[in-house]
């Protein structure tokens, strides 16, 4: 089983801890209720490191996640996600996703951790155009920061404000002194 980052944290901080996706992951701490009113009222932090994102670049990057996503990535701007599918030859969903995208020819796609393997496979089976792939699912670790009050939370750790950034999208920059 693997852990994340946080686990030791997780762990000193009295989190229930239960297997998902061949990950030790925290289920909860205080309890449910009392998280999800926390989370519905002010702000809560989950520990998302488990879900897989893999790079996809160059000039052929958008020719391939335009044939194996069911939305259209060509309307998305730098810095703008979309929700999105991969849809199988047989109308099927093989997975859903969240495509960024970083640069001109950079795209990020977030895939969920119980398909990461699966996910990689079927996108790189149909990279026929030779665009760059990259599967960093290993190499970092995200947070999900969600609430009314999760803005306020974040504030004080970054130069960005963070106020100005609409739904589905996001800023590259630094984070609590890190870029």
């Amino acid at each position: 089983m693997k852990n994340t980052a946080l686990t030791d944290v997780h762990i000193a901080l009295g989190a229930k801890m239960v297997p998902f996706a061949g990950y030790n992951m925290p289920v909860q701490y205080e309890g449910v209720t009392a998280e999800h009113e926390t989370v519905r009222n002010g702000v809560g932090v989950f520990d998302v490191s488990h879900m897989g994102e893999f790079l996809i670049e160059g000039p052929k990057a958008l020719e391939l996640i335009q044939n194996v996503c069911s939305n259209d990535a060509s309307k998305l701007t730098i810095g703008k996600a979309q929700y999105s599918c991969l849809p199988n030859e047989d109308g099927g969903i093989v997975d859903d996703l969240i495509v960024y995208r970083i640069k001109e020819e950079t795209y990020l796609l977030v895939v969920n951790a119980s398909n990461i393997e699966k996910d990689w496979n079927w996108i790189a089976s149909k990279n026929s155009v030779g665009a760059t792939m990259r599967n960093l699912s290993e190499d970092y670790s995200l947070l999900a920061i969600q609430g009314p009050k999760a803005v306020e939370a974040m504030q004080s750790l970054t130069s960005h404000d963070l106020s100005q950034i609409k739904f589905y999208n996001f800023v590259v920059g630094d984070f609590a002194g890190i870029d």
